[in-house]
């Protein structure tokens, strides 16, 4: 895999050209419905228009009352463009790699554990079971996030693959896959692991799950935002890193802007 060619194929489509995406001036924008993520996915700014185009974003998504993320990736431009998404109120989240693989080059072959099996995240009583996951195994709210998929549900559900691995009725690992549709690219999210059942492969085989699909469904490269965690097993299992993303959150709803 060319690391620049794949990262010039990864800014065009599903940056400059994300779906759903807003092009206004030199910024791409998503707004969705209420409960989706909404923020700025793509800039092209330079030190001279870099404050006024952060101040009309503000501005927008204040007056929609909306909070929203500015994803910053290594490569964006000003250089400072960080410090100057901190001085308009915005605080950063932790910083993740943008790690890439082609499916075909990925080992779809991985074996579950004994007492695993997979189910499809279909209802609501589904993604209880993806939020009980998420909040056991980063130990944070799954509120937004439940949110945000029983909304993905409602609206786009030939998009997004919900995934949660069971022992007997108990949830221990959850993910998510999301078809970008045109862009051949597929994304993949969560892959939260409960403590207790780390280290036995159920990641590693929630990864090969999906890639078997994406494959299926045509897709030809596998994209993750990948945390500190999960970064080894992804180089191992094949993934290159392109990039890094830092999410910048701003607040609409507290008095001063930044999150609290």
């Amino acid at each position: 895999m060319d690391h620049d060619d794949v990262l010039t194929l990864f800014d065009r489509r599903m940056r400059q050209h994300a779906e759903g995406g807003e092009r206004i001036g030199d910024v791409v924008r998503q707004v969705g419905a209420e409960g989706d993520w909404h923020g700025i996915v793509w800039s092209g700014l330079d030190p001279a228009t870099a404050d006024a185009a952060i101040a009309r974003q503000v501005r927008y998504f204040t007056a929609l009352g909306r909070d929203f993320e500015w994803k910053l990736y290594g490569y964006d431009q000003p250089d400072d463009l960080g410090t100057r998404l901190r001085a308009a109120g915005f605080t950063p989240e932790p910083e993740e790699t943008v790690m890439v693989a082609e499916i075909a080059d990925l080992p779809t072959g991985v074996q579950l554990p004994d007492g695993i099996r997979l189910e499809a995240v279909t209802d609501a009583a589904g993604v209880e079971l993806l939020v009980d996951v998420h909040e056991q195994a980063f130990g944070i709210s799954g509120a937004r996030l439940r949110e945000q998929l029983l909304a993905q549900l409602a609206q786009t559900p030939d998009t997004v693959l919900m995934t949660v691995a069971m022992a007997g009725d108990r949830p221990v690992c959850g993910a998510r896959m999301e078809l970008h549709a045109g862009t051949g690219f597929a994304s993949l999210w969560g892959g939260g692991t409960v403590a207790a059942w780390r280290g036995r492969g159920i990641y590693r085989a929630l990864i090969a799950h999906r890639a078997r699909i994406a494959a299926a469904n045509g897709y030809r490269f596998l994209q993750v935002d990948a945390s500190d965690q999960s970064r080894p097993i992804l180089r191992r299992l094949g993934f290159a890193a392109l990039s890094t993303t830092t999410p910048y959150v701003y607040e609409t709803s507290a008095s001063s802007g930044p999150r609290s």
